[in-house]
């Protein structure tokens, strides 16, 4: 119920009749504190969730997946949103479709797996089966009827843009045009649409999706939390002045010399080059050593795409409300996240590699992995800690570092004005 104490920002009990989920959301973002964490009950209840799931989840563009996944017809991946499920899969036409993963018969989900290739889409239960552009091909022991023909699976929306699919549940979605010209011009040198799938790791955390953004979209914890991330990037480092001279130098040079191979000198950045109201995408150096996001800073893959030397800096994309990636010239890992319920939060993080490359003879899967995987272990106890506290009676907001965690009130900033749409 979205009751509780406005001056506090924290559910309370209540005798009160119940006045609505509208009255008690508008009463809710009254509390809400500009520079501020949000009240508990955003974090922690089911009413919240609910209208998260419909003004964000079922409204927004969403990562879904790679378009190295789906490089031939009838490949197929599928996307979970909640209770809603979504086939994305290439057709014989070339084109990716979204199609919902629901049987016209009787409700079945069609396909089980998250990801395989077909011929077409074969219910279980019954076994009526679908084209690939979601149209019924066949009733088993069903005479035809009148309409039967025109059944066809429900459709989403779905874009690509350099090696990523997004799919979005609106009616009608935001444009797309500017953002997918953006990450465009940051990520066509890695050619991830090429690229192989070197490694899956999913992990539930106990926490809501909101506290697993904030956490990405600050490094205020960086230096004390990752110290291999803080070895390799200049952004665990806001408050040393020494390194402002560095980092300047280091951004100088990779404009010049990243342009030599067709890399847009405007989106090498410290901080994002192009920002928009749902995405973010730059460029930006390693610190001195490093040319790569490994332990000791040297290669672990193969070069990607066009690149030809390894020290490229890396690409990095985020989109809201789901998605991070940081590419190098080597490998990209790629995080995305779903709301599993008001507490509970599912991470996926994907190592992509070169389409040719093997493990064993071009790169050691271990060392590929590890330090992004070391900063997600780091994360993952950071939030199963957080979101404890956050669950307590004494929970109050908190005020945000005015630079440090910038990121994060912009981050707030969009949830509000997304939930607060009826």
């Amino acid at each position: 119920m979205l009751r509780f104490h406005a001056e506090q920002g924290r559910p309370a009990p209540s005798t009160e009749p119940e006045r609505g989920t509208d009255r008690g959301l508008r009463r809710l973002l009254a509390s809400r504190r500009a520079g501020y964490s949000l009240p508990q009950a955003f974090y922690v209840d089911d009413e919240v969730y609910q209208i998260d799931l419909e003004r964000i989840f079922r409204r927004t563009w969403l990562f879904a997946g790679h378009a190295c996944q789906l490089k031939h017809a009838g490949d197929y991946i599928t996307c979970d949103i909640d209770t809603d499920s979504i086939i994305i899969v290439r057709g014989r036409d070339g084109q990716l479709r979204a199609l919902h993963n629901v049987c016209r018969h009787r409700g079945a989900r069609i396909c089980s797996l998250s990801a395989g290739r077909c011929r077409s889409l074969v219910c279980p239960y019954h076994q009526w089966t679908y084209d690939l552009d979601g149209s019924l091909l066949a009733t088993p022991h069903l005479a035809a009827s009148p309409g039967i023909s025109s059944l066809r699976l429900g459709e989403a929306h779905v874009f690509e843009t350099a090696g990523l699919v997004f799919i979005s549940l609106a009616d009608m979605p935001a444009a797309t045009d500017e953002m997918s010209r953006h990450v465009e011009s940051v990520l066509a040198p890695h050619r991830l649409e090429r690229a192989k799938v070197a490694r899956v790791v999913t992990k539930d955390i106990e926490a809501n999706w909101k506290l697993v953004m904030e956490n990405q979209r600050e490094c205020y914890h960086c230096p004390v939390s990752h110290p291999e991330y803080a070895r390799a990037y200049y952004d665990a480092h806001l408050d040393d002045s020494s390194m402002s001279a560095e980092l300047n130098a280091r951004l100088a040079d990779g404009k010049r010399r990243w342009a030599a191979y067709g890399i847009d000198p405007a989106t090498v950045s410290f901080s994002s080059a192009y920002t928009g109201d749902w995405y973010r995408a730059n460029r930006t150096p390693f610190r001195i050593g490093f040319v790569t996001e490994s332990l000791d800073g040297r290669p672990v893959a193969p070069l990607m795409g066009d690149f030809v030397e390894a020290d490229m800096g890396t690409a990095r994309v985020g989109t809201y409300p789901n998605l991070w990636l940081h590419a190098t010239s080597d490998h990209a890992a790629v995080v995305h996240l779903m709301p599993l319920g008001p507490t509970r939060t599912r991470t996926t993080t994907t190592w992509l590699v070169h389409e040719q490359a093997v493990d064993g003879p071009d790169y050691q899967l271990e060392r590929l992995i590890e330090f992004t995987l070391i900063q997600s272990e780091q994360d993952w106890a950071i939030l199963a800690n957080q979101a404890a506290g956050v669950r307590s009676r004494r929970y109050e907001p908190g005020p945000y570092a005015s630079r440090r965690e910038a990121n994060v009130e912009r981050f707030v900033s969009w949830y509000i004005d997304h939930i607060s749409i009826p």
